[in-house]
Parts: structure tokens; C-alpha cells; sequence
């Protein structure tokens, strides 16, 4: 008992004398200093006394799939430095391969009391995912922000990138180097972005089934990537437009094995924009996501529903901005 109160006490820059008067419900002490203690409480991970639990804490998760690729990360400084200017203090839950899962995250916040989550990147965009750690969620009330498009029975206001808008900056750019044979690696088959994707290419150059063989599949990463992109080069691609930055750095390396250089033998389009892609070989043409905006407006859709604003479950489209750097040229003469 007096290590934690010396743990929460240094947590909350309080003295012990205070955080006892906090967990025994005392008078004295300010409303700021109050729930300071609180939340240094939940942070470091101690249960509240049984009469302080049906309050819930000024804390906010934050749930990416990953830190390696670069875009969460940026988004996590946006949303963690957003929230901390509204007075709440962020949980940041990273998953890693083989450790904790999204679904055991959601327990561990709820048994925080943490006032509301915004997920980025999990599996509400995966149609055929499961998603029964969200309807609990929903069970229990609490407010819930997706970034980026998810499946539509979930009814969680989402901030989005416009995926329709993106492609068609990427394959307007392609065509007006004179690139005629374009093809996309997307993320997996029920991945809703990537899905909006391809929706988006069918109409801007209007696909039908003979096109279709110039998609490929893959896992998020440079690995899954080159394997997906090799296939189209193979067959003649001389355009390719990513559905990431990881997944179009994969391409370029698929190129290169190849023999083929890029861009002067194939040009490769990225989407997020991530950081450093500035400093690749070559640097990459991509599709920037408005991160800032978006994770911005993510808070504010969160915070709204906190105090009880209500919010309509409807989603908030961005529009991205195409990026011209040095992956994509000319299309080969033949």
C-alpha cells in the first residue's frame, strides 16, 4: 500500500498525504488534483477503491497495429498532443506480432475506466475479421472514433482518407506520363480500404474483368509486397499505385530484382506519405494523407462525445494531396 501511494503520489506530483485523501473520498482537496490522482492511478495500471470505479478516469486509448511503418507514429504525436491540449491523458496500445492483441487491449482500457478509443488500423477494417471486442464497446456505451474506413455495421464515426480522390490523382498522374498498362498491390481481399480502392480504379479507368489481372494481394509489408509486385511487372506493368508507402517501397525492390529500374522502366506510386520517403531511392511519388487534420479532427469527434454532445455516425472524408517526386517518369517507349 505505501509503494503505491508513493508511486501514484510521484505519478501525479502530489504528496502521499493528498492521494490518500483522494482514494478515501476525503474533502480538501481541488477537482484538478483529484483527478490527476486518478488518472496517475489508472496510468500505472492500480484498480480504484471500489466506490471511485463507476467514474470514469480522463483517460484515452489510442490502439495502432504497429509503430515500424512510420504513418502511425505521426499520427500517434498528432492524437497523443491533441488530447493532452483537451485535458486527457492518452494510452498508447502498440500490437506487435505475437504479442498483445487488439482484443486484449480493449479489455485492459475498459478495466481503466478510460473515457473513449480511437483505433487506427485494426481489424474494424478487415470485413471478414472478427469484431465482437467493438460490440462490447458499443455495449458498454463508450465513445469510439475509427481513422480510416471500416465495415459499415460497426456505426462508429470514422475520419477517412478519400480513397477515391487518392486514386485518382495516382492514375491520372500515370496516364499523363503515357502509362497505359497500370496496375495496383493492394492490402488483402477484405481490407475496406483497399477495397475502396480498387472501386475507385475501376471507375477512373474503367476496368472489367480482363483488368482484374493486374491487382495483386498482399500482407502489409516490403516482403509481401515484392511477391505481389513481381507478378506485375512480369506481365507487362508498367505503373503501379500501392495502397502504402511500405507496400510501394516493396515494389521498387521487386523492380529492381527484376533487373528493371524505376522509374524509367516501371513507375511506382505510394499512398500515405509517410516519413523519411523523401529520403528513398528514388524518392517517392505518393499520396499524401492530411494526417494532421485528421487526427485533429479524430479528437474532436471523441472529446464531442465524451461530454455528451452526441455525434453523428456518419464519416469524415479528407482529401489527400499527390505528392510528385522521383518514382514515377515517362512510361517506357516500346
Amino acid at each position: 500500500m505505501t509503494k503505491r501511494l508513493t508511486e501514484v503520489a510521484k505519478k501525479a506530483g502530489v504528496s502521499e498525504a493528498t492521494v490518500s485523501r483522494v482514494l478515501n473520498g476525503r474533502d480538501g482537496v481541488s477537482e484538478a488534483t483529484r483527478t490527476a490522482v486518478l488518472t496517475a492511478l489508472d496510468v500505472l495500471g492500480y484498480e480504484r477503491p471500489t466506490k471511485l470505479r463507476g467514474e470514469r478516469a480522463r483517460l484515452v486509448g489510442l490502439v495502432l497495429p504497429e509503430l515500424q511503418n512510420p504513418i502511425f507514429p505521426a499520427l500517434a504525436e498528432v492524437v497523443t498532443g491533441t488530447l493532452a491540449q483537451r485535458g486527457y491523458t492518452p494510452a498508447l496500445c502498440a500490437r506487435t506480432i505475437g504479442g498483445v492483441s487488439e482484443m486484449d487491449y480493449v479489455e485492459m482500457l475498459l478495466d481503466h475506466q478510460v473515457s473513449g478509443v480511437i483505433f487506427a488500423g485494426g481489424s474494424y477494417a478487415l470485413a471478414d475479421a472478427r469484431h465482437d471486442h467493438y460490440r462490447r464497446l458499443t455495449d458498454r456505451g463508450l465513445p469510439v472514433v475509427l481513422v480510416n474506413a471500416g465495415v459499415d455495421e460497426l456505426g462508429f464515426p470514422r475520419v477517412s482518407t478519400d480513397d477515391a480522390v487518392a486514386v485518382e490523382q495516382a492514375y491520372g498522374h500515370l496516364r499523363s506520363l503515357g502509362h497505359e498498362r497500370i496496375g495496383m498491390v493492394l492490402g488483402p481481399e477484405g481490407h475496406v480500404p483497399s477495397r475502396r480502392k480498387l472501386d475507385a480504379m475501376v471507375q477512373a479507368a474503367g476496368w472489367g474483368d480482363a483488368e482484374r489481372e493486374c491487382v495483386e494481394r498482399s500482407s502489409f509489408s516490403m516482403e509481401g509486397a515484392r511477391v505481389a509486385a513481381t507478378k506485375l511487372v512480369e506481365r507487362g506493368v508498367t505503373g503501379i499505385i500501392c495502397a502504402s508507402d511500405v507496400l510501394a517501397l516493396g515494389t521498387i525492390r521487386a523492380a529492381r530484382r527484376l533487373g528493371r529500374s524505376v522509374p524509367a522502366d516501371v513507375s511506382v506510386v505510394g499512398f500515405d506519405d509517410s516519413a523519411f520517403m523523401t529520403c528513398t531511392d528514388p524518392p517517392l511519388t505518393t499520396v499524401r494523407q492530411p494526417i494532421e487534420t485528421m487526427g485533429q479532427a479524430a479528437v474532436d469527434l471523441l472529446v464531442t462525445q465524451i461530454e455528451g454532445a452526441g455525434v453523428l455516425q456518419d464519416e469524415l472524408l479528407f482529401e489527400p494531396e499527390l505528392v510528385v517526386r522521383g518514382s514515377t517518369a515517362p512510361a517506357p517507349r516500346r
